[in-house]
């Protein structure tokens, strides 16, 4: 069964946590122990509803103060498909829990609170989505309830988003605007008949219609190898492959590829999983790889496509999300971990700040601090083998480990 990754965004209190209880609650798939938490709950509080946040907020802080602090993730199956929720937090300090519960998703929902419209946080999400290459948005007009199901309202604020659309340096997303009531459940699963004036689907209908294929980032293969295989075993004494995923498009047998970084050239000759071998390796299967010409490959190498090759760079420019309490430097030096391969590197510059609200850039800057996202030039000790972001999320990004603490102190989208 197919699987969406999907990422929520809002500000706080717009009702993201409210809008995937309510997913769970009509779709079933809220278990019996977790429904009569929430019936007692609620009845606790004073509430004449059922409180569907509590469904998503796991954290003791998140319930005390009814907000999304961590980054939760969501499951549930409908007979279509299956999906992934992010449940990511709205504050401007969480940045970061933004941009990784974003950074896998095929689509987003944003949440707008149809009593406030588009405020500067909105700005921030559908920058780090638009950043993040996502080419599934739905922007949820929520709380319509709270505004009488206003027509006007809905119109008004989707006006102003689509202004907001204009400043985007991403065009390939699909933007749907839904209007909503994530609390009494209006076009969240059914149709509602208190906005007799909007013809379109419901959140649910229009999950399950989405093309996997259509709104994932494809690019072309590029297949890391993880491990070398060498059972040295009597039935398998010669034997010789190599394990890893295939990001991007698909690998067959026969196909001419090319070895980085030796630049050695050969053909896959068998392809397997387990103990079935098959003809192709669809984009994000684990499988083990022989090639035709006994050439030395080794973890950390990459397989590819003679007619498809990466960059091959000691350097490259990367808007970077900066995810550490301990500051980034120009001239500091760092780990960059881009797939397999974990290479030294130093910051060589910092080009600019990025505001998220579309408000411009900051320049002269020397330093980044928690949160922030810049556009950094880096300078490595070796080469990798990289794509752009745009045309490739795997091959393109790469996450950066702090040295002194091994910590993952930021993620980087290679310009």
């Amino acid at each position: 069964m197919e699987v969406l990754k999907i990422a929520t965004a809002g500000s706080v209190d717009d009702g993201k946590s409210t809008l995937i209880g309510r997913l769970l609650y009509d779709t079933k798939s809220l278990t019996d122990d977790k429904l009569e938490a929430i019936e007692r709950t609620s009845k606790q509080k004073g509430y004449d509803y059922l409180d569907f946040s509590l469904a998503t907020d796991g954290l003791v802080a998140e319930r005390e103060q009814g907000i999304t602090i961590d980054v939760a993730h969501i499951y549930f199956s409908t007979a279509k498909k299956s999906y992934i929720i992010a449940d990511t937090p709205g504050h401007v300090e969480y940045t970061r829990n933004m941009v990784t519960g974003a950074s896998t998703s095929q689509a987003a929902i944003i949440l707008i609170d149809a009593r406030k419209g588009v405020i500067e946080q909105t700005n921030r999400h559908f920058f780090i989505n638009n950043l993040l290459r996502v080419k599934e948005v739905i922007v949820a007009v929520n709380k319509m309830d709270l505004v009488d199901f206003s027509e006007e309202k809905y119109n008004a604020i989707k006006a102003d988003f689509e202004e907001l659309m204009s400043k985007r340096d991403y065009a390939d997303q699909k933007i749907t605007f839904i209007p909503i009531s994530a609390l009494k459940g209006d076009n969240v699963v059914e149709k509602s008949k208190n906005t007799p004036w909007y013809n379109g689907e419901t959140i649910l209908e229009h999950l399950e219609s989405l093309d996997l294929a259509a709104v994932s980032n494809v690019g072309t293969p590029r297949f890391p190898v993880q491990y070398v295989v060498r059972p040295k075993t009597e039935e398998f004494h010669d034997f010789r492959g190599f394990a890893g995923k295939v990001y991007g498009g698909e690998l067959s047998v026969g196909d001419e590829v090319v070895v980085l970084p030796s630049m050695t050239r050969s053909k896959i000759k068998n392809i397997y999983f387990y103990d079935k071998e098959y003809q192709t390796a669809p984009r994000r299967s684990s499988v083990t790889i022989t090639l035709e010409d006994e050439v030395n490959v080794s973890r950390g190498d990459m397989l590819v496509k003679a007619e498809d090759l990466p960059i091959i760079d000691k350097q490259l420019t990367a808007t970077v999300s900066w995810m550490d309490s301990d500051s980034l430097i120009t001239g500091g030096k760092y780990v960059v971990q881009h797939g397999v391969n974990k290479v030294l590197a130093k910051v060589d510059a910092i080009e600019h700040k990025v505001n998220p609200d579309y408000s411009g850039i900051e320049e002269n800057v020397s330093t980044l601090q928690m949160n922030d996202i810049a556009k950094v030039r880096l300078k490595l000790n070796k080469p990798i083998f990289y794509d752009q972001f745009k045309d490739h999320r795997t091959n393109g990004s790469f996450i950066i480990i702090d040295s002194r603490t091994h910590t993952t102190a930021g993620v980087g989208f290679i310009n």
